[in-house]
């Protein structure tokens, strides 16, 4: 008796999949009591508290200090890219934890045929925890702030931590808007949907772990050679 031949996959079924992934997601990783306004909230009272303090200590920045801003602007450009390049896409020892809620879920709950979300409860694919971003406080701008205050001065380090935590804000809203609804307010300012579109084309999971890695400004996937403007 021959075995039966299971019929090949309907049109249907990569969207089948994918509702069926997003239902085990919310299930296993959205708390009861989650809310995505909440979460959007905590992470910009966190970094708008952190810039705050920063503007409030600066002491009457010379010229030269000043240059500290867009010197962390294209450094922060190309720490997204070579963290989504490697990291996200790539699993690296230490940091397993950020290769599966990025590529194994954020890239599974949005399709490039699928980018919205349908619910504020969504926005816990897409932000990062606010615990992290505690933590890259705590590990990562007041070791680097101590450093760059004792090679060059205070001003510097208040400034080089000042705008990375506004790009990584930049970042978070940026990258949520991309996957708000098509009727939302943002996909009407001007030239909006041009970055959006390069965000969609990096969720094709053909080419995902090879194109586009800037989620805020290109200019690191111009430089290297993986930007798609398709």
């Amino acid at each position: 008796m021959h075995a039966k031949v299971k019929p090949a996959p309907g049109p249907a079924s990569k969207e089948d999949s994918l509702q069926t992934f997003r239902q085990d997601y919310r299930a296993e990783c959205v708390g009861p009591r989650y809310n995505g306004l909440l979460h959007l909230g905590m992470s910009l009272t966190l970094g708008l508290g952190v810039i705050a303090a920063c503007i409030y200590w600066l002491n009457a920045p010379s010229w030269l200090e000043w240059l500290t801003i867009p010197a962390t602007f294209l450094y922060a450009n190309f720490a997204e890219w070579a963290g989504h390049k490697y990291a996200m896409h790539r699993p690296v020892k230490g940091l397993g934890f950020v290769y599966k809620r990025h590529s194994l879920q954020h890239h599974r709950f949005f399709l490039d045929t699928h980018m919205q979300i349908d619910s504020n409860k969504d926005y816990r694919a897409v932000l990062f925890p606010v615990s992290i971003v505690a933590f890259f406080v705590v590990a990562f701008f007041v070791p680097v702030g101590l450093l760059a205050a004792w090679l060059f001065s205070p001003n510097v380090a208040l400034l080089l931590v000042a705008t990375g935590m506004a790009y990584y804000l930049n970042y978070e809203l940026l990258h949520l808007s991309y996957h708000l609804k098509e009727d939302h307010w943002v996909h009407r300012i001007p030239g909006f949907t041009r970055f959006a579109r390069l965000h969609t084309t990096h969720h094709d999971q053909r080419i995902m772990a090879h194109k586009n890695f800037n989620i805020t400004y290109p200019i690191m996937d111009w430089i290297m050679g993986t930007w798609d403007r398709r």
